[in-house]
């Protein structure tokens, strides 16, 4: 999904215009940008935190020349997704790999018993 996709779905299920679903999405982009730049922790409770990483200075190689190069430290923004947000995403494979488990062991002992 791109991002003209994604403010059409917003636009969808908010029952909004595009063009103030576009507006939302600009300003939520700009407000965690901005916070995160000043180091703010953005959680948002079931769909997860926004925050940043530092990462220490080391030593790389320029994969074309094989020569050492040095990286210097950096911060970056990383994302933690909630717990419902990963139950939301994982509930189709667990309850297929559920409903396989519980009739596997339900075959095996029916042909054991006989």
């Amino acid at each position: 999904m791109n991002k003209s996709e994604l403010i059409a779905a917003i636009s969808e299920k908010a029952e909004i215009k595009k063009v103030d679903a576009e507006k939302f999405l600009a300003a939520f982009i700009d407000t965690v940008s901005e916070q995160l730049k000043e180091g703010n922790k953005i959680q948002l409770v079931g769909f997860g935190t926004f925050e940043t990483a530092e990462r220490a200075a080391r030593v790389g190689k320029n994969p074309q020349t094989g020569a050492e190069i040095q990286i210097p430290a950096s911060v970056a923004p990383k994302f933690k997704p909630g717990k419902a947000l990963k139950d939301l995403v994982n509930v189709k494979e667990e309850a297929v790999e559920t409903k396989e488990a519980k009739k596997a062991p339900a075959k095996a002992s029916a042909k054991k018993k006989k």
